[in-house]
């Protein structure tokens, strides 16, 4: 993480709602590629910045879409309060916010683009990711099996895997919480150094406070925080958050206050970006490389027929093989790879010959220093903090004081409950939906957006990258 040059260009999604987005009391901005399906709100507290950045962030990973595309889009209305303003460009870096609602309301640089069809191409991606968010959680209508153990002891939450295993998977059915309800720390132990780590946070709410930073002993671009079935969910505390974060439920709401997270944040729900007594949270936008369980519907077996198979003397030519009655299963290529590669890429780092530019430059990450192969997007660079709590420098705003880890996170008022069933996928070569769209070259999301293969359901996804020297 860092506030230097702009290292590369990305225009995958780094930021997915699937309802409305709330921006409140002192948040600051969130960077790369937003969408949100429902309506966009700013009314942020007097006193703090009136401004609240999209695409580009002061700090951050320093790399946002490519100039010209969409860093905004939105579905539904998009209000900025009076006195306020929401600003997609930086220097020579300007991007476009379009919107499709019937409101438009305060200052937006630049110009907004009205079309009525804004988010149309994304309408898909809420049951994709829901169904997806289920199956990484669940299997065959159980909990899926674990590869280690997350234990709170009450000062921080750690989790150890069992050293061998490529997907090492977490079930975490308790708040990420202090004893006194206040921070805690996170620790990764016995991962497999090239090992996608999923941790599911099951329940109907869940509340995450951390004054963690930089993680050791698991990559950033390979951590997947699943929330499966929660309508109320709460990311806050002192510290930098890491990893990718998917909430699966319809009509929940999360709400963030922490001062940064480091990650792709899809949310099928609502999201309320604000903060507590401080000020400047961001989000910040850092691909997920990850491998996720494999998500598809299983083949109809003969007796799920309504009618009786026809014997041979039923048919005038040669019976079929069992292989043509199923079809052939998709292979690992038909698959868009699960995961939102928060930046470049839906499964693991493609080579630079997959990109139509160099990948951005190692030095801008503040995860815990992957090799280049690790991630698509920017490694740490020496200067980045390995201590718990952010320095200033992390945040456009001033750090949220003590009283912003202990007190409660506000919710959205228009929260919503709902059942969530655990559906029944089988285990096969598919993956999830894919979360973008730009000017004509097919490329992957990563596991939090590749297709859901055999459900019906697939969404083409188009992204384009570009290195700096390419941007305009």
């Amino acid at each position: 993480m860092n506030n230097g040059p702009i290292a590369g260009r990305d225009e995958n999604i780094n930021v997915f709602v699937g309802e409305n987005m709330l921006v409140r009391e002192a948040a600051a901005e969130a960077e790369g590629k937003v969408v949100v399906l429902g309506e966009f709100d700013q009314n942020k507290r007097a006193g703090a910045s009136q401004v609240y950045n999209v695409g580009v962030a002061g700090v951050g990973s320093r790399v946002p879409p490519p100039n010209g595309s969409d860093f905004l889009t939105v579905g539904g209305d998009l209000r900025v309060a009076t006195g306020q303003r929401l600003l997609a460009e930086e220097g020579s870096v300007s991007g476009v916010v379009r919107y499709g609602g019937a409101i438009l309301s305060g200052q937006v640089i630049p110009r907004p683009v009205y079309d009525a069809d804004a988010a149309d191409k994304y309408a898909m991606l809420p049951a994709q990711l829901a169904e997806a968010s289920q199956c990484y959680a669940y299997e065959n209508g159980s909990p899926r099996e674990t590869t280690g153990t997350a234990v709170n002891n009450g000062s921080e939450t750690v989790f150890t895997g069992d050293g061998t295993s490529k997907i090492q998977v977490f079930n975490v059915d308790f708040d990420m919480v202090s004893r006194t309800g206040g921070d805690q720390g996170i620790s990764f132990r016995n991962i497999p150094a090239d090992a996608t780590v999923l941790v599911n946070l099951v329940g109907d709410a869940r509340t995450v406070r951390t004054y963690s930073g930089l993680l050791s002993g698991v990559s950033r671009e390979k951590l997947l925080w699943n929330v499966p079935d929660a309508s109320s969910v709460r990311f806050g505390g002192s510290g930098q958050f890491q990893g990718s974060v998917l909430v699966g439920s319809p009509g929940s709401s999360t709400t963030v206050t922490l001062p940064g997270m480091n990650g792709r944040f899809f949310t099928v729900g609502s999201l309320t970006h604000t903060s507590l007594a401080g000020g400047g949270q961001e989000i910040h936008a850092y691909p997920f490389t990850g491998d996720l369980p494999s998500c598809t519907a299983p083949s109809p077996s003969p007796s799920d027929s309504d009618g009786p198979s026809p014997s041979p003397s039923d048919s005038d030519g040669p019976s079929p093989s069992p292989s043509d009655s199923d079809g052939p299963s998709p292979s690992p290529s038909d698959s868009d790879g699960p995961s939102p590669s928060p930046s470049d890429s839906d499964g693991p780092s493609p080579s630079p010959s997959d990109s139509d530019g160099p990948s951005p430059s190692p030095s801008d990450s503040d995860g815990p220093s992957p090799s280049p192969s690790d991630s698509d997007g920017p490694s740490p660079s020496p200067s980045d903090s390995d201590g718990p709590s952010p320095s200033p420098s992390d945040s456009d705003g001033p750090s949220p004081s003590p009283s912003d880890s202990d007190g409660p996170s506000p919710s959205p008022s228009d929260t919503a409950t709902h059942p969530h069933p655990h559906p029944s996928p089988s285990k096969t070569d598919g993956e999830m939906a894919h979360t973008g769209t730009s000017s004509g070259e097919l490329a992957l999301v990563g596991a939090i957006a590749a297709a859901l293969v055999g459900t019906g359901v697939g969404f083409v996804v188009m992204i384009r990258r570009r290195a700096e020297d390419q941007m305009d």
